[in-house]
């Protein structure tokens, strides 16, 4: 059965360009507009869309306002179209929350609607509302580092607390998170993660490796100052030699 579109943009082009990309797609039905957050409440309390682009710098009532006036509990599938700069963009990926960047291209307008449809069809819902609820509270708080990542796998949505992760590795564009003996991907860069880590529980010790400094039971000297960190796992990690001071500054006491 198609499924209802809402397009919530204060810039005519910016609706249009996204009506020509959905008008291609065969599982999209009724396509409505709405020219500013105000209406978008209106429409979205009216017709119950199945999905929702919304713009979040809009004048008077931006896309954040939009859900707070809704309730995130209420609101539909919801994809974020933005302009905003690399701190917004890692709150929208660190909470799983899906956005599209402008000017909107169609290859990532297509993954979208891909991540989308799954969230659709699967129905969870309840995951979504509290993506979007860790997603509000990121953005009201932006000088706070978090507390929680919100990762998706297998079409479900998975919170890992920070204080539970023991070591973080870089994979291109993902990071691993290692809790134990289970291992997430987080669609995020390690540079992007590290800036919103808390830098009193989280240590860079290579340029690929961050580690949770409670989880560090033992350090090995190595070669070139460098050092093994053995972990309450039993994980054995390398330190790069760029980050020996770092390392370094773990064995002194504070007295």
């Amino acid at each position: 059965m198609p499924f209802k579109v809402l397009l919530v943009d204060d810039e005519p082009l910016a609706r249009q360009g996204l009506r020509m990309l959905l008008s291609e797609d065969p599982d999209v039905g009724a396509i409505e507009d709405a020219k500013d957050g105000q209406e978008a409440v209106v429409c979205i309390q009216r017709s119950s869309p199945d999905l929702v682009f919304l713009d979040v710098q809009m004048p008077e009532m931006d896309g954040f306002s939009v859900v707070r006036e809704v309730g995130a509990e209420r609101m539909p599938a919801v994809v974020f179209v933005t302009a905003y700069d690399e701190y917004a963009l890692q709150a929208f990926e660190i909470n799983a929350i899906d956005y599209l960047l402008k000017p909107v291209t169609a290859k990532r307008f297509a993954e979208a609607m891909r991540r989308a449809k799954l969230r659709l069809y699967s129905h969870p819902v309840a995951d979504t509302n509290r993506q979007i609820l860790s997603l509000l509270e990121t953005m009201a708080s932006p000088r706070r580092h978090i507390s929680r990542l919100a990762v998706r796998s297998a079409g479900k949505t998975v919170f890992v607390d920070a204080d539970d992760v023991d070591w973080i590795k870089a994979a291109e564009n993902y990071v691993e998170l290692h809790t134990g003996t289970k291992t997430h991907l987080l669609h995020v860069t390690l540079n992007t993660l590290e800036k919103s880590l808390d830098p009193d529980i989280f240590l860079r010790i290579h340029r690929s490796i961050i580690v949770n400094v409670r989880r560090i039971k033992e350090l090995q000297p190595a070669f070139n100052g460098e050092y093994v960190l053995i972990l309450e796992s039993g994980a054995e990690l390398q330190s790069g030699r760029v980050y020996n001071d770092r390392v370094k500054a773990l064995l002194a006491n504070p007295f």
